[in-house]
């Protein structure tokens, strides 16, 4: 907590709140230690004095720090609260202040911050999660799509050091492969000896998520702690990536030991990206995997063709053909068929003779076959079609083409390829897609995208209950400007290209009103950027809306409780004030009434000065009565005295006003 309140009785008195409270307390005097001590990352309240308390609260929101740190202004010199609220301050205590009113007000001014610093991790992780999902199924290079997101994870969680581990190959269990780190963009399939880092085989093996707090004593380490200068590491973090049980790396987090370990919400966020870049990493495999054998085939192809100039005819061109080709009768009896044919079909030539098409095709595509060829036999060659093949219990998947090869005979060329990978790959990348289609989707903030023209592309569930529109009414059909009051679709854009919101292309989150399908108002936080192409141009934009109507009413909620504590503290002065008031003069009374009965006693009833005594003790116990209601009081009502002026009610402030009513 920072303090700074010229007045030092007063500081004392809330610097030793603020640590019971459990805070750490740091002074300033001037603006200048001010503005050094507010840029601190451990600031969470901001607490200031009169006077000048105005000044020091406008100071404070003139830093970039301070602008969003909630502020208590302490003021006993007469400047109205307002004043100081709308110098910026988020709440005014008056002086003198009970002890348990001032750690309240401290406690509300720290919740306000924890829920600020929330809303702001949570908007922080929320943008980091897409724009690495988004790498993750980007086209780029897959070596720098790696670097980039260890580079943005350490960014986020602010640790030194991130890189992803890939797990060793079968015949080399001992071998792991550094692909990328957020400290050197350089490494790439850096091969390390996993004997010296027993701690990723413990991920391995577990595949479990593992946090060391001080590699000097944990037992994971204890074989290899002589190898690490002591104090060259500080707190570790290791999380499996795991794709179907099957451990294929580790995302390796090394953070300063003044850093200390990750929050929960951090561990949940390198998570989440491990688990999304488990499934980058099998498309990869998948597609290197095509890519090799792509090669291979056109190798075999340019072979093939080799061979094609270099002999005669087309037999051999038939013979070595990388697809399988078959010759079929009209009733769908296999003639002949090329060696390919029968690798892919998984049968020989002795299998098959003499045998119907429909024999080597699976039991769940047999009905599609026989519509095909009756199309074939009417005249229809369809293309590309996928077919399932029964190897003798393996499934493969071939791409087909019918082409008529003897046109007088009626014999008909029946071609296809293997594509069972490929066809494994798009399912891949299909639920890649599907992956980051539910991402969105599940989010609880309203994420909107539209092209330059203000069409919308995007419009998820968030934005469904924000506006009270379906996706199906919106994508293609409404345009952005409908999503607010007339002229903030302009305003946004203007604040995104301008460079004084965090851009030119980004919109840092700004507080706005959008417009729900019934043009009612919505107060929103907004975050918005451009999306940009491979040539740097734009032609997208992106929104993430926050609905603020639930936190503003509770803010109105707190602002109610607030001026009814007020009420009822107010109520307890005047008690006490009247309890001690009447306990003062009952006793000097109570002297003056028996002196003047005494002295009415001692005179003769027929001199002037027995008729003083007895008006002294007539409006004694007047008084006294009086006394009594004072001492009664428990509420604050007034009556009309002279003119406009109000003096206390003492009947109604004690309730005698309602005795007396019943009594007559």
């Amino acid at each position: 907590m920072l303090l700074g309140d010229p007045d030092a009785a007063r500081r004392a008195v809330i610097a030793a709140c603020a640590r019971e409270l459990g805070l750490r307390v740091r002074t300033f005097e001037t603006l200048e230690q001010m503005r050094s001590e507010v840029a601190a990352p451990d600031v969470a309240v901001v607490i200031v004095g009169a006077p000048e308390g105005e000044t020091r609260v406008r100071a404070v929101r003139a830093t970039q720090a301070g602008n969003d740190l909630p502020i208590l202004a302490v003021t006993s010199d007469g400047v109205r609260a307002d004043s100081l609220l709308e110098s910026g301050a988020d709440d005014v205590l008056r002086w003198p202040s009970q002890q348990p009113e001032l750690a309240w007000r401290i406690r509300a001014q720290l919740r306000i911050y924890e829920t600020i610093t929330a809303l702001a991790h949570k908007e922080r992780d929320a943008k980091a999660m897409l724009e690495l999902t988004q790498t993750l199924a980007s086209a780029l290079d897959f070596s720098d799509i790696l670097y980039t997101v260890v580079r943005r994870i350490a960014e986020v969680v602010n640790v030194d050091r991130v890189s992803i581990v890939l797990a060793p190959e079968a015949e080399s269990r001992h071998v792991g492969y550094v692909v990328a780190a957020s400290d050197d963009q350089g490494i790439q399939n850096l091969r390390i000896d996993l004997e010296k880092y027993p701690e990723i085989l413990e991920v391995l093996r577990t595949r479990q998520a593992l946090t060391i707090r001080d590699a000097s004593t944990h037992p994971v380490l204890e074989g290899v702690r002589g190898s690490v200068p002591e104090g060259a590491l500080g707190a570790l973090t290791l999380l499996p990536i795991v794709w179907q049980e099957e451990a294929m790396g580790v995302l390796f987090l090394r953070a300063a030991q003044r850093r200390g370990t990750l929050e929960p919400r951090e561990v949940d966020f390198c998570q989440i990206v491990a688990n999304a870049t488990a499934v980058a990493l099998r498309n990869a495999r998948i597609m290197q995997t095509l890519r090799d054998q792509t090669q291979q085939v056109n190798f075999a192809r340019f072979e093939a063709e080799r061979r094609l100039r270099a002999l005669k005819r087309y037999a051999n061109l038939f013979t070595s053909a990388a697809d399988g080709l078959a010759a079929v009768d009209p009733d769908g009896q296999l003639l002949f068929a090329n060696p390919r044919a029968y690798e892919i079909a998984g049968v020989t030539e002795d299998d098959v003779r003499g045998r119907s098409l429909l024999s080597i095709i699976h039991p769940g595509d047999r009905k599609a076959m026989v519509e095909i060829w009756a199309g074939v036999r009417e005249g229809h060659y369809p293309q590309g079609v996928d077919l399932r093949l029964d190897r003798k219990g393996e499934v493969r998947v071939v791409s087909c083409a019918f082409a008529s090869l003897l046109e007088g005979e009626g014999a008909v060329l029946f071609s296809f390829r293997d594509v069972t990978e490929e066809r494994e790959t798009a399912a891949e990348l299909a639920k890649t897609k599907d992956f980051l289609e539910s991402l969105i989707d599940a989010s609880v903030d309203a994420i909107i995208a539209s092209d330059l023209k203000g069409n919308i592309l995007l419009f998820n569930s968030g934005a469904e209950r924000i506006y009270g529109w379906t996706a199906d009414e919106v994508i293609g059909k409404r345009h952005v400007t409908e999503l607010y009051p007339p002229g903030g679709a302009q305003e946004v854009m203007r604040m995104i290209r301008s460079p004084q919101h965090g851009g030119p292309g980004r919109l840092e989150s700004v507080r706005f009103d959008a417009a729900d399908r019934h043009g009612r108002r919505i107060p929103i936080n907004l975050s918005a950027a451009m999306i940009y192409d491979g040539r740097g141009k734009p032609f997208a934009s992106v929104g993430i809306f926050t609905d603020l109507r639930e936190k503003l009413r509770v803010e109105e909620r707190l602002m109610q409780a607030q001026q009814k504590l007020a009420v009822t503290e107010k109520q307890a002065l005047i008690a006490e004030l009247a309890g001690t008031t009447a306990h003062e003069l009952n006793q000097p009374l109570t002297s003056v009434i028996n002196y003047a009965q005494l002295l009415a006693r001692k005179l003769d009833p027929a001199a002037p000065e027995h008729h003083y005594a007895s008006v002294i003790v007539r409006e004694g116990e007047r008084m006294a009565e009086i006394v009594r209601k004072i001492g009664k009081i428990t509420r604050y009502e007034t009556k009309s005295y002279v003119g406009a002026q109000k003096i206390l009610d003492l009947d109604a402030a004690t309730g005698d006003e309602a005795k007396e009513g019943t009594g007559r």
